[in-house]
Protein backbone atom coordinates (compact mmCIF):
# COMPACT_ATOMS: atom_id res chain seq x y z
CA UNK A 1 0.00 0.00 0.00
CA UNK A 2 1.26 3.60 -1.05
CA UNK A 3 1.71 6.27 1.79
CA UNK A 4 -0.70 8.22 -0.31
CA UNK A 5 -3.39 9.20 1.90
CA UNK A 6 -5.92 9.08 -0.80
CA UNK A 7 -5.01 5.23 -1.06
CA UNK A 8 -5.29 4.42 2.93
CA UNK A 9 -7.99 2.96 4.50
CA UNK A 10 -10.94 4.94 5.70
CA UNK A 11 -11.62 2.87 8.37
CA UNK A 12 -10.59 0.56 10.37
CA UNK A 13 -11.85 -2.52 12.85
CA UNK A 14 -10.48 -4.43 15.81
CA UNK A 15 -11.47 -7.91 16.35
CA UNK A 16 -12.16 -9.91 13.41
CA UNK A 17 -14.35 -12.73 14.94
CA UNK A 18 -18.01 -13.44 13.86
CA UNK A 19 -19.40 -9.44 14.90
CA UNK A 20 -16.46 -7.42 13.66
CA UNK A 21 -15.77 -9.40 11.06
CA UNK A 22 -19.59 -9.67 9.16
CA UNK A 23 -20.12 -5.85 9.95
CA UNK A 24 -17.03 -4.89 8.40
CA UNK A 25 -18.06 -6.98 5.29
CA UNK A 26 -21.46 -5.34 5.68
CA UNK A 27 -19.64 -1.63 5.30
CA UNK A 28 -17.19 -3.21 2.41
CA UNK A 29 -20.43 -4.10 0.92
CA UNK A 30 -21.92 -0.54 0.75
CA UNK A 31 -18.71 0.54 -0.67
CA UNK A 32 -16.71 1.50 2.13
CA UNK A 33 -12.55 1.26 2.15
CA UNK A 34 -12.20 -1.02 4.91
CA UNK A 35 -9.74 -3.21 6.58
CA UNK A 36 -9.06 -5.33 9.87
CA UNK A 37 -6.38 -6.18 12.54
CA UNK A 38 -7.01 -9.35 14.77
CA UNK A 39 -3.94 -10.69 16.61
CA UNK A 40 -5.42 -14.40 15.66
CA UNK A 41 -4.35 -14.61 11.84
CA UNK A 42 -7.43 -16.91 11.79
CA UNK A 43 -9.82 -14.39 11.83
CA UNK A 44 -7.58 -12.88 9.08
CA UNK A 45 -7.66 -15.46 6.80
CA UNK A 46 -11.32 -15.89 7.42
CA UNK A 47 -11.65 -11.73 6.83
CA UNK A 48 -10.01 -12.19 3.54
CA UNK A 49 -12.01 -15.91 2.62
CA UNK A 50 -15.58 -13.87 3.01
CA UNK A 51 -14.52 -10.11 1.67
CA UNK A 52 -12.89 -12.09 -1.82
CA UNK A 53 -15.77 -9.62 -3.69
CA UNK A 54 -13.92 -6.62 -1.66
CA UNK A 55 -10.01 -7.93 -1.96
CA UNK A 56 -10.47 -7.07 2.01
CA UNK A 57 -7.02 -7.20 3.48
CA UNK A 58 -6.69 -7.93 7.40
CA UNK A 59 -3.57 -7.04 9.69
CA UNK A 60 -1.90 -9.03 12.35
CA UNK A 61 0.74 -6.05 13.09
CA UNK A 62 -0.74 -3.22 14.36
CA UNK A 63 1.69 -0.78 13.39
CA UNK A 64 0.99 -2.12 9.63
CA UNK A 65 -2.62 -1.85 10.14
CA UNK A 66 -2.42 1.86 11.80
CA UNK A 67 -0.17 2.78 9.29
CA UNK A 68 -2.69 1.50 6.61
CA UNK A 69 -5.39 4.37 7.29
CA UNK A 70 -6.45 7.93 6.99
CA UNK A 71 -5.79 10.79 8.78
CA UNK A 72 -7.62 11.14 11.09
CA UNK A 73 -7.98 7.39 11.87
CA UNK A 74 -11.53 6.17 12.71
CA UNK A 75 -11.16 2.68 14.50
CA UNK A 76 -13.81 0.58 15.65
CA UNK A 77 -13.48 -2.29 18.62
CA UNK A 78 -15.34 -5.04 18.50
CA UNK A 79 -13.33 -7.01 21.31
CA UNK A 80 -14.59 -7.84 24.86
CA UNK A 81 -15.92 -5.58 27.24
CA UNK A 82 -13.76 -4.94 29.89
CA UNK A 83 -10.02 -4.82 30.74
CA UNK A 84 -9.22 -6.08 27.15
CA UNK A 85 -10.46 -2.63 25.68
CA UNK A 86 -8.56 -0.92 28.35
CA UNK A 87 -5.16 -3.28 26.93
CA UNK A 88 -5.98 -2.33 23.76
CA UNK A 89 -6.33 1.50 24.34
CA UNK A 90 -2.87 1.16 25.98
CA UNK A 91 -1.09 -0.62 22.42
CA UNK A 92 -3.09 1.67 20.53
CA UNK A 93 -2.23 5.18 21.93
CA UNK A 94 1.59 5.37 21.46
CA UNK A 95 0.38 4.76 17.67
CA UNK A 96 -2.15 7.30 17.69
CA UNK A 97 -2.52 11.49 16.89
CA UNK A 98 -4.35 14.09 17.70
CA UNK A 99 -7.87 13.89 16.58
CA UNK A 100 -7.99 9.83 16.18
CA UNK A 101 -11.18 8.42 16.62
CA UNK A 102 -12.05 5.35 18.90
CA UNK A 103 -15.00 3.54 18.80
CA UNK A 104 -16.16 0.61 21.53
CA UNK A 105 -18.78 -1.10 20.55
CA UNK A 106 -18.00 -4.08 22.48
CA UNK A 107 -20.93 -3.01 25.27
CA UNK A 108 -18.94 -1.75 27.70
CA UNK A 109 -20.22 -0.41 30.78
CA UNK A 110 -20.72 3.35 30.55
CA UNK A 111 -19.29 4.35 34.07
CA UNK A 112 -15.69 2.61 31.83
CA UNK A 113 -16.87 4.40 28.49
CA UNK A 114 -17.41 8.00 30.48
CA UNK A 115 -13.70 7.03 32.17
CA UNK A 116 -11.82 6.22 28.39
CA UNK A 117 -13.81 9.11 27.46
CA UNK A 118 -11.89 11.95 30.20
CA UNK A 119 -8.66 9.75 29.34
CA UNK A 120 -8.18 9.89 26.18
CA UNK A 121 -9.35 13.62 26.02
CA UNK A 122 -6.41 14.45 27.26
CA UNK A 123 -4.11 13.29 24.03
CA UNK A 124 -6.35 14.82 22.07
CA UNK A 125 -8.56 11.61 21.16
CA UNK A 126 -12.02 10.96 20.61
CA UNK A 127 -13.76 8.35 22.22
CA UNK A 128 -17.39 6.99 22.47
CA UNK A 129 -19.12 3.96 22.79
CA UNK A 130 -21.39 2.47 20.47
CA UNK A 131 -23.47 -0.51 20.93
CA UNK A 132 -24.68 -2.85 18.38
CA UNK A 133 -27.56 -4.72 18.50
CA UNK A 134 -28.78 -7.52 15.73
CA UNK A 135 -26.38 -10.30 16.64
CA UNK A 136 -24.15 -12.14 13.59
CA UNK A 137 -26.92 -11.76 11.08
CA UNK A 138 -27.85 -7.96 11.97
CA UNK A 139 -24.16 -6.99 11.78
CA UNK A 140 -23.83 -8.63 8.49
CA UNK A 141 -26.79 -7.02 6.91
CA UNK A 142 -28.57 -3.89 9.01
CA UNK A 143 -27.07 -3.70 12.53
CA UNK A 144 -28.98 -1.01 14.92
CA UNK A 145 -26.38 0.95 15.78
CA UNK A 146 -26.59 3.13 18.95
CA UNK A 147 -23.48 5.37 19.63
CA UNK A 148 -23.67 6.76 23.10
CA UNK A 149 -22.14 10.13 22.99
Amino acid sequence: MANNDSEKYKLGMIGLGTMGRNLLLNMADKGFSVTGYDKDQKMISKLEEEGKAHNLEGFDDIESFISSLQTPRTLILLVPAGPIVDSVIAELKPLLSKGDIIIDSGNSHFTDTNRRVDELEKDGLHFFGMGISGGEEGARFGPSMMPEW
